[in-house]
């Protein structure tokens, strides 16, 4: 499982980062899916090894502009690329207005079935690959998360065990994992009697904006992985005049302390954090570790991280 981080700024962009978007892809697959769709998305695809052609599926986890204007271009240029690929996009309550305003999203001017599902919190939907669940986060207008867990693979044959009978890969395998007796060597072999054990899907966790992580709660036990807003330290937070719904990295460390969560991706970033100012992401970094005994990694635009099958998290 592998994520592409297109945009990780809050708010506006900078030199350094574009606004939030992310990408979702699993092994062996022809798909992928695209979580947000900030300004200049398209840009940021066009810059990374992704298709805008195998683009399956758009999550919107919100309706700030810096979580959804890029999809009028993205959606339109899908066109001009001729890749008529049906996509689906689902989004909160007054994203199917938005689209219908700014584009025409018939098939008659796309040229491509765009189907645009607005959900609730609390609904879950299934993937070939995954299910995903929607949360509710706490913002100045709704926000969510997405809850994403990987299909348990239950269909793994223990081939050693099948050689050792004598019985080499074959059309015989398929049947096997298809639940079906099979008859070798004048042998009836059970299907569950050369099975392994249920391999675990992957869990992870995709987050709108949000100023208490803590709110996902027992949703964070057991998860992989955290993808979380961090735009803040907590002192400079403290200090703004006016005060906005997000989260600062001490309440980000202490939360996922709290849960054990194993691995925590943060993004979100503010523009005061850079590489030309007095405070870099590092800031940001060793807050969250204060509080935190997990793995903790500040995403960049265009990082690309991988989820392997053991939980493990490493950046490419």
């Amino acid at each position: 499982m592998q994520l592409t981080f297109l945009g990780t700024s809050a708010g506006k962009p900078t030199r350094e980062r574009n606004v939030s978007a992310l990408a979702l892809e699993f092994e062996q697959d022809n798909k992928w899916y695209l979580f947000d769709c900030g300004e200049a998305t398209q840009h940021q695809i066009l810059r990374s090894r992704l298709s805008i052609g195998k683009l399956d599926t758009i999550f919107i986890t919100h309706m700030h502009g810096d979580h959804y204007y890029g999809l009028p271009g993205l959606l339109s240029s899908k066109k001009l690329d001729t890749a008529f690929r049906p996509l689906t996009l689902y989004g909160p309550t007054g994203i199917k207005k938005f689209l219908e305003c700014v584009i025409d999203v018939s098939f008659e001017n796309l040229g491509y079935t765009l189907k645009i599902i607005e959900y609730k919190a609390e609904e879950t939907f299934g993937f070939d690959k995954f299910s995903l669940k929607v949360l509710s986060l706490e913002h100045s207008i709704e926000s969510f998360a997405f809850y994403i867990k990987e299909n348990d693979i239950t269909n793994r044959l223990n081939e050693a065990k099948l050689r050792s009978f004598g019985l080499e890969p074959s059309p015989l395998y398929g049947e096997l994992q298809r639940g079906n007796c099979i008859t070798f060597q004048g042998k009836k072999l059970e299907p569950g009697e050369f099975m392994l054990p249920p391999e675990r899907g992957r869990r992870l966790i995709i987050a709108g904006d949000n100023s208490k992580p803590e709110i996902l709660g027992r949703y964070l036990k057991e998860i992989d992985l955290l993808v979380h807003e961090c735009t803040y330290t907590q002192q400079d937070y403290d200090h703004l005049q006016a005060k906005v719904l997000h989260t600062t990295a001490k309440d980000l460390g202490k939360a996922v302390q709290k849960r054990h969560v194993k691995n925590v991706i943060a993004s979100h970033i503010n523009p005061r954090y850079n590489n030309h100012s007095i405070k870099g992401t590092d800031v940001l970094y060793h807050e969250i570790k204060a509080y935190y005994k997990g793995r903790v990694f500040i995403a960049n635009d265009l990082d690309v991280y991988r989820l392997s099958k053991d939980g493990m998290v490493e950046k490419l």
